[in-house]
């Protein structure tokens, strides 16, 4: 029976696999592979030592990421990321949102996992909604979570692949969400809300965030704004007309990764990522459709790290 993809065992022979590539082939020392990894010395020692004894290393890696660690390496090079993961490819017809989310949520525990206070801020979507599913319950309540875009609907309602709340209840983590709708329709309107002290404090916190997750959406007719009803088939051509090829918490960027200025851009209610100078604003996505998109933003450095599956790297890197 095929383990899933969480299956703790895998994992820990994933890392182990991890580390052995960086030592080998990536000539890293032990200090820098458990910087890479976020784990002590003496873990990314232990870690080498399994890959030896399990017969993973010989004169080269034997292990089923192997593939998945050299286009890594290659994309890290091509776009100068900070962090790259890539998931082993599932086969045809499977769902990429699905298997990404376990990879997406190891990175995501790598910053839990810190001892000093960490502001954390998310995005919303189906691929940051599945990577909070694949969270363990941790005790963060050292740490800050905070949304970059509004949880209301078009009709009102709570918006169905809003994340920080989920975050929040496995985390136990302090969490400031965004009470605005995820589209206004006057830009005024957008400038009373951040008139408030609530609005200002969320504001704040994503200004300088330590790490930022965010989906990233392609502006096709597939495009996850239009799909969900949060723009109009006008607005859709509207943006592509100008040139928008993809999308980041609402933001509508072109094919070199310029956010756009238009009549949608001042609807939006929700803020652009960042984060501070030298955080990490890290893209989760995969699938065929992501691949203009996820080149766009990296071409324009809208993203400094990215989770993303074997097909969508080949892709990105042909």
């Amino acid at each position: 029976m095929k383990k899933p993809l969480s299956d703790p065992e895998e994992s820990a022979t994933d890392e182990a696999a991890r580390a052995a590539w960086l030592y080998y082939v990536g000539g890293l020392t032990q200090d820098q592979i458990a910087t890479e990894l976020g784990v002590s010395r003496q873990r990314a020692q232990r870690l080498v030592s399994k890959a030896m004894t399990e017969g993973l290393i010989h004169v080269r890696l034997e292990h089923r990421i192997a593939g998945c660690l050299a286009l890594e390496a290659e994309l890290k090079r091509r776009f100068d990321l900070k962090t790259v993961r890539v998931a082993p490819r599932l086969g045809e017809g499977a769902d990429p949102t699905h298997a990404i989310a376990p990879v997406a949520a190891s990175v995501m525990e790598r910053f839990l996992r810190q001892p000093e206070p960490q502001t954390i801020a998310l995005g919303t979507g189906r691929a940051l909604r599945a990577m909070v599913e694949e969270l363990p319950k941790i005790n963060c309540e050292h740490h800050k979570l905070v949304s970059l875009i509004g949880n209301i609907s078009p009709d009102g309602t709570a918006s169905n692949y809003d994340v920080i709340m989920r975050a929040a209840d496995k985390l136990n983590a302090r969490h400031y969400p965004m009470p605005l709708p995820v589209l206004l329709d006057d830009p005024e309107i957008r400038r009373s809300f951040y008139a408030l002290p609530q609005l200002k404090i969320v504001a704040l916190l994503a200004a300088e965030a330590d790490v930022t997750f965010v989906g990233v959406g392609q502006m096709t007719e597939s495009a996850p704004l239009y799909v969900d009803g949060f723009i109009s088939a006008e607005d859709l051509r509207e943006e592509r007309a100008l040139g928008a090829v993809g999308e980041i918490a609402s933001w509508c960027f072109d094919s070199e990764g310029r956010y756009l200025e238009s009549r949608l851009s001042r609807r939006v209610g929700g803020l652009r990522p960042g984060g501070r100078e030298g955080a990490h604003t890290i893209g989760i996505a995969a699938g065929p459709e992501k691949v203009t998109p996820l080149r766009a933003a990296l071409k324009g450095r809208l993203l400094n790290g990215l989770v993303t599956s074997e097909e969508t790297v080949e892709a990105l890197l042909a």
